[in-house]
């Protein structure tokens, strides 16, 4: 590996055990085997760093959700598909933690690192993509643009407010089945105009 891929495993890594407000630029040098400079010049800087790091660690976490595995197992768009992509989820939070733990510290950052809230915008709309295959079983590269924002957007809001109720106390958080019955709930609730 040269410079650039070992700022980047050092970087996750960081993440990992200190998170992104406590981890320094001597801290990813240091658990990377580069030097200072070197963030700077294939990053641009600590933040850019660090920011593609958790971008990648949760597309890592996404590729533990493989959208063929629960396609032939659920069909796409059933509540019990819903259910079962939030037991696949809620099974991996513990190992996870962290990565949820650094998407809350990313998200306070956006105001004060302007850079950052911009990749982490980019990241986002990839997000709602991969998100909505997940749950539909869809491709990718076969949705439009407003399914992307409406129904990846939906599931993004889902997902951030259970990592929330996850991280200040897992026992109490909402389960894959208190979605599901959450969402039954609404649909029926719902009356057509």
């Amino acid at each position: 590996m040269g410079h650039r891929e070992d700022l980047l495993e050092g970087a996750k890594r960081c993440l990992v055990e200190k998170g992104f407000v406590r981890t320094t630029a001597r801290d990813i040098v240091k658990e990377s085997g580069t030097n200072l400079a070197s963030i700077g010049y294939h990053y641009g800087s600590k933040d850019a760093l660090l920011t593609q790091a958790f971008v990648e660690l949760v597309q890592e976490w996404g590729e533990n959700f493989d959208p063929a595995e629960a396609r032939d197992v659920e069909a796409g768009g059933s509540l019990e598909r819903f259910r079962g992509v939030w037991v696949r989820m809620l099974g991996s939070a513990e190992e996870f933690r962290p990565i949820w733990a650094a998407s809350l510290e990313i998200a306070t950052q956006g105001e004060r690192v302007p850079e950052l809230r911009k990749l982490m915008a980019e990241a986002q709309m990839e997000g709602r993509s991969g998100l909505v295959a997940m749950f539909t079983g869809l491709e990718e590269a076969t949705l439009d643009e407003r399914t992307v924002q409406t129904l990846g957007g939906f599931y993004q809001a889902l997902l951030n407010g259970l990592m929330v109720q996850w991280l200040f106390d897992p026992a109490s958080a909402s389960t894959a089945d208190d979605l599901t019955e959450g969402l039954r709930r609404v649909i029926a609730g719902v009356k057509e105009s």
